[in-house]
């Protein structure tokens, strides 16, 4: 018998940053938990909330009370699926909050990162914004006419903000930010973000600000701008591929071959089959309910992250209020994104716009 037959719970963590907020409704309450310090969070303010860590711990089933990265080393294709053999869990997923902006940044790819910062991997990632304020904004490559040689000085001066691209995000909208786009994240946003499991940041404007302990927060420029792609265009305003399901409504958000985002809408019984292929996360953004499969039966509740197991087989989602949740994983993309939208009578030129190499 496999060891995990049922949807598994993790528990969340929680990161103050300069740029964080103290409310976190309507998806978290506020923190109560210490530190790494060993303080608490009293007056913090949390920028990051990670739903995927190293350091997530399992609340039910097999692995109750192991980290996310203990089961991974102990368990590894058993929990993340076999195409994934490594020991470590393939995805880190975070909810961001925004109150100010955070630097300018860029990030590597694998290649560079295995050179330059050996053991790292480097960090593709995504956005997917839940709220927006009516002037927030984001920072998405150089403005037309801005060349490399101006970067130096913008980043010295912390004027970087005026040569980059600046746009309104939209709620649901999604961003794809392959490695070597700059990029940065203005106030009054609420977004989710998932990546590879990496937390390879190369900083290059962080505007002369102190950092939580006073002292100015490092910059990365000499690795940044060697892995800056200034020919990168802004990968936003993707087309919003959804189809009428007999539960609700399934959004196929972006696919790469790091990850896949699917935003799905559950108003009725909906019945699924995990993937003997992969592990796929569920994270809550609205409704409550339960959990279903042969092994028994959970709540979920806005907030929370359930993994799915590749031996969870059939589960059921039965929302008592009608949900809204995030479902993410490593894709195949011709299986699990092109071929099921070929289906839907998507044309090709919109897949394309969605699916990235």
């Amino acid at each position: 018998m496999p060891t995990f037959n049922s949807p598994l719970q993790l528990s969340n963590i929680f990161k103050p940053k300069i740029w964080g907020r103290r409310d976190l409704a309507p998806l978290f309450d506020a923190p109560d938990a210490p530190d790494e310090a060993g303080g608490q969070f009293v007056n913090q303010r949390i920028g990051e909330v990670w739903v995927t860590d190293d350091e997530s711990r399992f609340l039910n089933g097999p692995a109750s009370g192991m980290t996310l990265a203990e089961a991974s080393r102990k368990y590894g294709p058993e929990l993340h699926g076999k195409s994934w053999p490594g020991r470590r869990f393939p995805l880190l997923a975070k909810y961001i909050y925004t109150s100010d902006w955070l630097s300018v940044q860029v990030h590597p790819d694998d290649a560079y990162a295995a050179v330059h910062d050996p053991g790292n991997v480097g960090k593709c990632e995504m956005w997917y914004f839940l709220t927006a304020d009516p002037d927030a904004a984001i920072l998405l490559g150089l403005k037309p006419g801005v060349t490399m040689q101006q970067l130096p000085q913008a980043f010295k001066d912390g004027t970087s903000r005026d040569i980059l691209r600046s746009f309104h995000p939209q709620p649901e909208e999604a961003v794809f930010l392959p490695p070597g786009m700059i990029h940065a994240l203005g106030p009054g946003l609420v977004l989710f973000e998932v990546e590879e499991n990496s937390d390879l940041t190369y900083r290059l404007d962080d505007f002369n600000r102190p950092g939580l302990d006073g002292k100015p927060r490092p910059l990365h420029l000499e690795k940044g701008l060697d892995v800056i792609r200034p020919e990168l265009p802004p990968l936003r305003d993707l087309p919003r591929l959804e189809s009428k399901e007999k539960y609700g409504t399934r959004r196929f958000v972006l696919a790469s071959r790091y990850f896949a985002l699917e935003e799905l809408r559950v108003l009725h019984t909906a019945t699924f089959h995990s993937s003997p292929e992969k592990v796929e996360v569920l994270s809550i953004l609205e409704g409550e309910g339960r959990l279903e499969n042969e092994a028994g039966w959970l709540a979920y509740r806005p907030g929370e992250t359930w993994l799915i197991p590749p031996a969870a087989n059939l589960y059921r989602l039965v929302p008592g209020l009608d949900t809204k949740f995030l479902k993410f994983y490593v894709p195949d993309m011709e299986r699990d994104f092109r071929e099921p939208l070929k289906r839907r009578g998507i044309p090709q030129e919109k897949i394309r716009q969605i699916v990235f190499e």
